[in-house]
């Protein structure tokens, strides 16, 4: 029983630890939600080794059936942007720290926390420098049609280092609309952000 209830503590503290990151972080799943996933999953797995091996093995699939569904209720696309994947991940990962200390891997467990805090805590700061240095972003440009209008615009991304693919063009009586993925370093989108700023021909520019 004694050690039951040290499964339990250990299973919250875990996960209230990973909580708490994600919930600075301003997350859709934050310290309240992670804590009761890693407490759950230590509840069932400590139940479905109370029930004996004829059903443990069941238990076991069901947890991870059950947080696949959490998982997806974060993930959401908007914008032709993903969002929600890490989240979704972190949840996963907390399951399994859950279950890890319930069936008594405490050092697995440990490791495992300890992964989870330097991927959440400084691969953070990796992924800055990697956004900083390339970024991809998509651009939608609307103005008055003229002959080779889009291409003035791509000539201009040439210009600050950046490459593009163009996504659309429409035509609607005199005016055009283009849209681009574009790839390059921060300092070089700002470049051209700032470029089609002062261009007095266009209606409206997204970015």
């Amino acid at each position: 029983m004694d050690n039951a209830i040290l499964k339990i503590l250990l299973s919250i503290l875990i996960g209230g630890i990973i909580g708490a990151e994600r919930e600075y972080r301003n997350k859709s799943a934050g310290f309240r939600t992670l804590t009761l996933i890693s407490l759950g999953s230590c509840l069932f797995s400590l139940l479905s080794i109370h029930f004996g091996s004829s059903s443990s093995d069941r238990i076991a699939s069901n947890i991870v059936q059950g947080i696949g569904f959490l998982c997806a209720g974060v993930i959401f696309r908007s914008d032709n942007r993903v969002s929600g994947i890490t989240t979704a991940a972190t949840i996963w990962i907390t399951a399994a720290l859950g279950m890890a200390i319930a069936a008594g891997y405490y050092i697995w467990a440990f490791l495992g926390f300890g992964c989870v805090m330097v991927v959440l805590l400084m691969f953070n700061y990796l992924e800055i420098w990697i956004d900083k240095w390339n970024q991809i972003r998509r651009y939608k440009i609307i103005c008055h049609y003229e002959y080779e209008t889009l291409t003035h615009f791509e000539s201009e991304m040439e210009v600050c280092n950046l490459k593009y693919k163009r996504i659309e063009r429409i035509r609607i009586n005199d005016k055009i609309t283009g849209s681009w993925m574009v790839q390059g370093s921060e300092k070089n989108h700002n470049l051209f952000i700032q470029t089609i700023l002062k261009d007095l021909s266009i209606e409206q520019f997204e970015y």
